[in-house]
Formats: structure tokens, sequence, C-alpha cells
């Protein structure tokens, strides 16, 4: 008789699960960014947020939990419920820090539901505008030369200027003396102002004082140039072969989330980042929408996993971890 009444329970359990699929999304659903308001991320967010209401006709609402690396908002969406009303977007942090921050409070494949790849964003290696180099080879000789005399910024433990700067000094073999600050921009303020010799950030970032020739530009991390900057040249043509980085953003659900939802998610995300106007926005805001085939939970979980074998020995080797 138990056995029966289990069952029947079970069945109830997953027709609940299955309409509250179909309903979804009867309310408001949150985007995580776990980084401050007004940076790439949160602009990627707001986009691609705006795309999905459209396509849902229910709000999608952007919250900015930051702090530790973004590792504090990720905390939060692993622990909410598990229906499709709390999401993640994060970059590729999310796969480096699962190295920088021994003691996390999630763990990144497994407290998580992948829905799918947003975007991606170029990024550049920038100077002084008085540093003693003019193009990305002599660049990378007198870093390797100078060494610790050499001074790199970045936005923070585990930023994306920070891990670009950690896969460079890892390809060339070399340390130099690294000062993190709080954000890209008061690093940027200090770079234009001389304080430190260079960073590597996203272009939306640099290249507007770059244009105005208040710092230095001398490669780009993409495989290909930018129609932006088309006489950047790439780090592998320049003089570093096979060097290659950008920052990838992704939407993530809790774990348990039904697969219902998922699929709508991801179904939405996609349809999402074929609009034109989605498309032109996420352009002008320095990044590239990613393909369908790519906008996809397993292409994502793939990645993901990727993403997290790469940056481990990367981060280990250099000896960096945070609290």
């Amino acid at each position: 008789m138990f056995k029966i009444m289990l069952a029947i329970a079970c069945i109830g359990c997953a027709s609940a699960t299955s309409a509250a699929a179909q309903e979804y999304p009867s309310k408001p659903v949150t985007l995580m960014m776990p980084y401050t308001a007004g940076g790439p991320g949160d602009t990627i967010t707001r986009i691609v947020g705006q795309g999905m209401s459209r396509v849902f006709g229910r709000q999608f609402l952007v919250e900015n939990t930051a702090g530790a690396g973004g590792t504090i908002g990720t905390a939060k969406v692993a622990a909410a419920a598990p229906d499709g009303y709390s999401l993640l977007v994060m970059h590729l942090g999310h796969a480096a820090n699962t190295a920088l921050y021994p003691n996390l409070r999630y763990d990144a494949i497994t407290d998580f539901e992948p829905i799918g790849m947003i975007a991606e964003s170029p990024m550049a290696f920038v100077a002084r505008k008085n540093f003693p180099a003019d193009n990305f080879r002599d660049f990378v000789a007198h870093v390797k030369a100078s060494k610790e005399k050499v001074t790199f910024g970045h936005a923070g433990v585990g930023s994306a200027s920070h891990l670009c700067g950690l896969l460079f000094f890892s390809a060339i073999e070399t340390t130099v003396t690294t000062v993190p600050y709080k954000g890209t921009g008061p690093a940027l303020n200090d770079l234009i102002g001389g304080q430190f010799d260079f960073m590597c950030d996203q272009t939306l970032n640099v290249l507007q004082p770059v244009n105005a020739g208040m710092i230095k530009a001398f490669a780009v991390t993409t495989n290909a140039r930018l129609a932006v900057a088309p006489d950047l040249p790439t780090a592998a043509e320049a003089g570093l072969p096979g060097f290659e980085n950008t920052v990838w953003f992704a939407v993530y659900a809790p774990k348990g989330t039904p697969n219902g939802v998922i699929d709508k998610l991801a179904a939405a995300l996609r349809e999402t980042l074929k609009d034109p106007e989605v498309k032109n926005r996420l352009a002008a805001s320095g990044a590239e929408a990613v393909s369908s085939e790519r906008a996809q939970p397993e292409a994502l979980r793939a990645h993901l996993k990727a993403e997290i074998a790469k940056w481990g020995p990367i981060i280990k080797k250099a000896g960096v971890y945070a609290e």
C-alpha cells in the first residue's frame, strides 16, 4: 500500500513539475550579475535580459551582488530555489574561480544547470603612452628582459584582466610585479597617469583612451583582427603563436531546475541572440553574440569543463589564490 501511495505521490510531483514548466515564466525572472553595475558584464546582462523579456513577455530583472571575484553573487544563485526564476550570468571567472578560491561554497559544475553561452568580448594589451616599446614583439622582449622591474595592473583577483595576465605570463614564462585594483576604472585611470606599465583588458574599456592617445595598444587577444581596430595585430601573428583569450559570458540556473524550464530558457536565449537589435547592441558594447550551436546547455557544459581544465594549471603555476 505504501509503495502504491509513494508511486502516486511521485506521479503527482512529476505532473506538478511539468505544469510549472509549461506555465514558465509566470512572474519576473532575476538575472544575477555578480559584479558592479556599469561594467561590461552588467551591460551584456541587461541587453540579453531585455531581449529575453521580449521573447517571454515577462520582465528579466538584473541584480548586482558584487564581491570576491563574483563568488558572492554566484553562491547566492547556487542556493536559490531551482525554479528558473533566479539565474546567473557569469564570465570565464566561473571556471577560473574553481582554482582561485579553495574554499568555494559551491561547485561550478554540479551546483548549476547550464543554459547557454551568450557572447565573447575581445581583449587587448595596452601600456602607458611612454612605455619603451612600439610593437608587440618589442613589448614582449622588454617584459621578459625586465621581469620584476615591470609593473602589471589588473582589476582584481579573478577579474578578466587578471586572468589574461596570468595566461600571458605563463606563455612567456616570466613573472613581473603585479598591482591589483578594485575594478577596471581605477586601474585604467592609473595606467593613463603612468602609475604602472601595462595591462590586458577588454577592448570596450581600452580602445577609447588608445584612440585618444592617452595609452598605447600592442595587440588583441583574438584569433583574427578586429573590425573596430584593424591596425592592431593579434598576439599570435605578432610573435606569440597560439595565444588567444576572450571574455566569454554564459547563463546558468541552480541545480535541479526542471528540464522543461531549461529547454525554454535555452530556446529563448537562442532566439534573443538572433535578434538584430540585440546583436547590434552587443557589438556596440564590444562583444559578439555566439552562434546558436554554442548557445546550448550541452555546449556550455563542455566548454566550462574545458575552461576549468585550462585555467587550473595556469593558476596553480602562478601560485595565486584568494580567500
